[in-house]
This record gives C-alpha cells, structure tokens and sequence, in this order.
C-alpha cells in the first residue's frame, strides 16, 4: 500500500533544530530575550503596534474578554462556523453568544448577517478568517462602528486584506498550533491595541506580576515584585519563540508551497460533479490557504472518508458548526443558519502542507476523481 498522507505537518529544518539548541544551550529556556523578540519580528510583519506571545490563541481570547470586561448577559457576536474554543470562552465568561451566516462558497462571515445580530447588548464582534482566506472586513467596520472587533487570525498568518496584512488595523488573536502556517508547537499571539490594553494583557498572562521573569533573575537584577491583579499563567517559552523566530522567517516560502498546491487543486477538480471547491473572495486580498476545504454534495461524507482512509489520505473536519453543539443548544437553543448548516454537513479538508510531494499531490486528486466516479 501506498504510504499515508497526512492532513498536514509541520515545516521544519535544520534553522528550527539550531534555534531550538541554541535555547537549551543559553540555559534560559522559559519566557525571555526569544519571547520579546518574536513579538518584536511579529508585529513588524503584521504592520500591528505591538504583538504579546501567549501559550496558546485561546489563551488570547480568554484574556481579550477579560479586559474589555465582557462578561454575564454580554452578547459577542461571531460566525457559527469556527472551532469551538472561541464560542467556549463567551460562555465561561458568562456572555451569550450570537451566530451569523457565513456564505456557503467561501464560509466567510456574511457581513450583513453580523450587521442584523448587533444589538445594544453587543460587547464584540469576532470576525473570523476563515482558512486563509480574509473576511470582508470594511462592511463589518462600519455596521461595528465604535463596537470592539477582534480578528478570529487563527488561519491568517500571510493573510492580506486590502493591502493591510491581518491584525494591523483591529484586535487580532493569532494561533501557531502544530497545523497552522507556522507553528511554535502549540502557542499564540494577540496583536493591535491601545498600549493601555495591551499592558492588560501583558499583566494578565503571567500572574499579575508587572515585570518579566528574564529581567527579575539576570545579572545584577531586582528579583522583588508586585501582583497588581490577581492572573493567569499564559507565558509562551523561549523554546517555542525561537521556533516561532525561525518560522516567521521563511513564511513567504511556507506560503507560496501552499498556493502552489491550492493553484493545482482548483485547477485540477474542477468540474467534478457533486464536489464543491473552495471560493476565493472577489475583494483585493492574498490568501494564505491554511485549509483546502471541499464540499461533498453528491457522496455522503463518511463514505468520502473511509474511500480516503482505503487509499491512505488522511483528511480533516473543519468545522462542526458551533451553534450545533449539544451544550450550545442546551444553553441557547437553536438558531437558523442555513448555509452555514449546508456547507457543515458536506465540509472535509483534503491534505496540504509546505512539503507536500508533488507525486503526493497527484495521489490526492486521482483518488478523488477515482471516489466521485
């Protein structure tokens, strides 16, 4: 049998494996001199004022709600087609949350949806980008008006919109999970904002306490401190920085592999019946295809997944809608989506990832010309 081809894997060389070392070498392997540095290099490649480095992006969105104090009987509203963490974290926080359609081509937030879901208890709107590919966001700004927007960018490292690379412009949380564009193992970054909040955040993340580690315990240093508030523990480590260093340093490759692959899907499954492709946006925008989501109407999906697992291709479910969920409707009965609900039961993600094989890729697509007759 063939070998197995993942959904997706991380792109790594020998730049990761000495920054890494280094790290170790170094003997300060936790938050540190790494950490303050990518944060430096991220927000110089996002065009944000300031980035702050977290465990993880849900990290990110527990301490944006947290300090724009939205909290019991708040609304936020987002679309129902994203991973359940985002939805997760209004409800812990006490706050209801409000789904908008997405458009059944690109599964891309409709921007009147959000506009008709804003009431006077809205506290944000989280728009997401939805796998790679930007959300329309000039309409979203001005039905938001003076309404906090935070930028759902788990997908978006390399995106554009307008010319303006996500996160430059609003709130934005970031992911860098092992099958995100770059990764730092697991970890997050949130960009933008006022310096006020982004101090709040940056107390938050680690204890309250209001100087960093690195600076408390190097030479000749003061290891006192003081909790203003009492926190959280989100720090991303030195060890994941420089990864994430290294990453961020060659994205336009990692990014253009990706494009590369996504060019040759769409061009080459096109015209199958009964398989929707992805939509592209017809605004100005680059996508950083994170995700190669097809839709499968003629073939029910199960039967698309084992016909995949028979040929050893892997796949991934991206993602069951969240207003679908047992404890959301449990908690906020249903609500009608109907393209988000017609694109939830037909989506699967086919693999791509930067070192994708070519003969690999060819593998891909003759299987499911093969599966869809």
């Amino acid at each position: 049998m063939d070998d197995f081809i993942p959904m997706s894997a991380p792109f790594f060389g020998g730049e990761e494996i000495d920054a890494v070392t280094e790290v170790i070498r170094s003997g300060w392997i936790t938050t540190g001199p790494k950490c303050a540095r990518f944060e430096e290099d991220f927000a110089r490649y996002t065009g944000s004022g300031r980035a702050l480095a977290l465990s993880s992006g849900t990290a990110g969105m527990h301490l944006l709600l947290k300090a724009l104090g939205i909290g019991k009987d708040d609304e936020v509203v987002t679309p129902s087609m994203t991973f359940a963490s985002t939805v997760t974290q209004f409800v812990l926080a006490g706050a209801r949350p409000v789904f908008a359609d997405v458009d059944y081509g690109t599964l891309l937030v409709k921007p009147s949806d959000i506009e008709k879901a804003i009431t006077k208890k809205t506290k944000a709107v989280i728009p997401v980008h939805f796998a790679g590919a930007p959300a329309d966001m000039d309409p979203i700004e001005e039905a938001c008006g003076s309404i906090p927007i935070i930028e759902d960018a788990a997908h978006a490292v390399g995106t554009f919109y307008k010319g303006a690379h996500i996160g430059a412009k609003n709130l934005a949380v970031f992911s860098f999970h092992p099958i995100k564009n770059i990764t730092t193992a697991e970890g997050g970054m949130v960009t933008g904002g006022s310096n006020e909040l982004m101090d709040r955040l940056k107390l938050l993340k680690f204890h309250g306490i209001e100087r960093d580690a690195w600076k408390r315990y190097g030479k000749s240093s003061d290891p006192s401190y003081d909790i203003e508030e009492p926190a959280f523990k989100y720090n991303l480590t030195d060890l994941q920085a420089a990864l994430g260093i290294a990453q961020l340093h060659k994205i336009e490759e990692i990014n253009s592999r990706r494009t590369r692959i996504a060019k040759r899907y769409l061009a080459a499954l096109s015209g199958i019946k009964g398989l929707d492709l992805p939509g592209v946006p017809v605004y100005d925008h680059i996508h950083s295809w994170h995700l190669f989501v097809v839709k499968s109407r003629s073939l029910d999906r199960s039967t698309f997944m084992q016909e995949l697992a028979e040929r050893n291709i892997g796949y991934g479910l991206h993602f069951p809608a969240c207003h679908t969920l047992k404890y959301v409707r449990k908690l906020f009965g249903k609500t009608d989506l109907p393209e988000t609900e017609a694109a939830s039961e037909r989506i699967l993600s086919i693999p791509l990832f930067p070192s994708l094989e070519e003969s690999q890729v060819e593998r891909i697509i003759k299987a499911i010309r093969e599966i869809f007759g």
